[in-house]
């Protein structure tokens, strides 16, 4: 199984396969609206627009499963995150990332860095990169800004 054959939910509930994203650098990401570390949303959006014309892709997945930090509905995100911050990048319908609901993307995520052992994402904002080939090549926490992870996105682009 490879990163491309999952199918996400977009914010409106259709279906969205990755392999639309093929050729592309990704940046996967769990976020949340009410968390300290929200305000990333303005770096990843100016990694976006400093990126996308070379091949960057966001893939922004809200959860709420850390301190209940995403609470609003898929509307109320996508509402919070272009009011706050303009937010551009692909938005996708609230998931889990850990536990017996996990998306399977999650799993797929967290295997692929790190393996079954001491993957569990830790918290919001936890990144991981892909190449323009599907693998992937990096995870970052939460404390990894994203001017921190430009130079990383850079070498892939």
């Amino acid at each position: 199984m490879s990163l491309y054959d999952f199918i996400v939910k977009d914010t409106k509930g259709n279906d969205v396969s990755l392999s639309e994203f093929k050729g592309k650098v990704l940046l996967i990401v769990n976020t949340a609206t009410g968390c300290g570390f929200t305000p990333q949303y303005e770096g990843l959006e100016k990694l976006y627009k400093d990126y996308k014309d070379k091949g960057l892709e966001i893939l922004d997945f809200p959860c709420n499963q850390f301190g209940n930090q995403a609470p609003g509905t898929n509307e109320e995100i996508v509402s919070f995150c272009k009011l706050k911050y303009d937010v551009s990048f692909r938005q996708f319908s609230k998931i889990e990332v850990n536990g017996d609901n996990e998306s399977p993307l999650y799993t797929y995520l967290k295997e692929q860095q790190g393996g079954l052992l001491g993957s569990k994402i830790k918290w919001n904002f936890t990144k991981f990169l892909v190449d323009r080939n599907g693998k992937v090549v990096d995870r970052f926490g939460p404390a990894d800004t994203p001017a921190k992870i430009e130079s990383h996105i850079k070498e892939l682009l």
